[in-house]
């Protein structure tokens, strides 16, 4: 049986923000050799506003975008309804016509608030799949929890990105038979060990200098802040290690100046956003990735940089402690920058196990992935009622 899916998220490529949402990207495209998958990704009219338009690369999937219109710094308990008011405006009636056998929303809040109301409406199941911080910070808000709560409890089955997120959710009213543990996987083409040295003269760095690897967004709740303030101490052991941070955000330019506070500027490198498959050789070329993130889901960066056979240092927060044993990396509490100066120290000495790190990232696997996201899909579109005459 051959579905047509319509997925509707924030977090999926746009010509704005061509590299957002990459696990994504992998898992639907890998989703829609089975089934036809429409994604309709949401943009906020700010950043439409703003940020330059850029050639996006998907394959295999039906894209397109609508723009998410809100009240600005207030309103946000009524985002999922404007939300919801964007997506019919601009795509409602292509919704209807496309007779959709169900929706996968990826992203609690807006989007799964906003989905959930909408497939009520059209009488098709939904599933939700959750991330991280759109439990674990979206749901602290009062309003915000009611509409989750209400999202969890509707959907026909519930996707979590790690044991943590899903126990969440089912504390939060999800049913707990609906709710599934599915970890991202690793592309094993792009991601597997190789030479360091030949990774780090292919990108121009020093052969020697001990490299401590960030890849993501550049915002305060990721813990890039706080690994720039741990920096000095590795420093004082190994003058000459570097820092690297590999992405763009809204506090690279508070970063940089806080760098040239501490007067380690000259020691830490900036290189920007860099494509999905050409993120291995930053990862092969570094002694360790370090993300010291407040909180999380599962990032697809500390599998990857695994895969690779780098060990990671980073925060003791969502499902990482459940895919960091302790020969592979490092954890310490969030928030923490005495710990994790230390934690960077001692990880840059210690003799690590590249193939047993690499081996064990292996295990990861998008075809797994799929062939359960598959199943929970089929599950749910067999169990629904006939949808035919639904209207919104």
């Amino acid at each position: 049986m051959r579905l047509r899916i319509l997925i509707l998220t924030n977090l999926f490529p746009t010509p704005w923000d061509p590299l957002r949402g990459a696990f994504n990207r992998q898992q639907f495209e890998r989703l829609a050799q089975h089934h036809d998958v429409d994604v309709l990704t949401s943009v906020s009219f700010t950043e439409r506003r703003n940020a330059p338009r850029r050639k996006v690369i998907v394959k295999n999937i039906r894209t397109d975008h609508f723009v998410f219109y809100y009240l600005p710094r207030i309103g946000r308990p009524l985002h999922a309804v404007c939300w919801l008011l964007s997506l019919l405006w601009q795509r409602g009636k292509q919704i209807r016509a496309a007779n959709y056998d169900c929706v996968l929303a990826s992203w609690a809040y807006p989007d799964a608030a906003a989905a959930g109301w909408l497939a009520r409406r059209l009488h098709i199941p939904y599933v939700v799949k959750v991330h991280g911080s759109d439990l674990n910070v979206q749901a602290e808000h009062a309003l915000h929890r009611m509409q989750i709560r209400s999202a969890l409890r509707g959907a026909s089955a519930v996707v979590a990105v790690s044991r943590a997120l899903a126990e969440k959710s089912v504390t939060l009213g999800a049913a707990p038979s609906q709710v599934h543990v599915l970890y991202n996987g690793v592309d094993q083409d792009l991601f597997a060990p190789g030479s360091r040295p030949q990774a780090r003269e292919k990108l121009g760095l020093s052969p020697e200098a001990p490299l401590i690897l960030y890849v993501g967004n550049l915002k305060e709740s990721k813990g890039c802040g706080d690994l720039l303030e741990a920096f000095p101490a590795l420093l004082a052991a190994h003058p000459h290690a570097r820092l690297v941070y590999v992405g763009d955000g809204t506090y690279g330019m508070a970063l940089r100046e806080r760098a040239a506070a501490l007067n380690i500027i000259k020691r830490v490198t900036w290189v920007g956003p860099v494509a999905h498959d050409r993120l291995g050789d930053w990862f092969r070329a570094a002694d360790l990735l370090c993300l010291p993130s407040h909180n999380e889901g599962v990032p697809n960066v500390v599998l990857e940089a695994m895969a690779c056979g780098t060990p990671v240092v980073a925060t003791r927060v969502g499902g990482i402690p459940e895919v960091v044993p302790d020969w592979a990396g490092t954890l310490v509490p969030p928030h923490d920058i005495p710990a994790l100066s230390k934690a960077l120290i001692e990880a840059s000495q210690r003799d690590w196990d590249d193939e047993r790190i690499a081996a064990h990232a292996a295990s990861f696997r998008w075809e797994d992935n799929i062939d359960r996201l598959d199943a929970i899909m089929r599950g749910v579109a067999q169990r629904a009622p006939s949808s035919v005459g639904a209207t919104a």
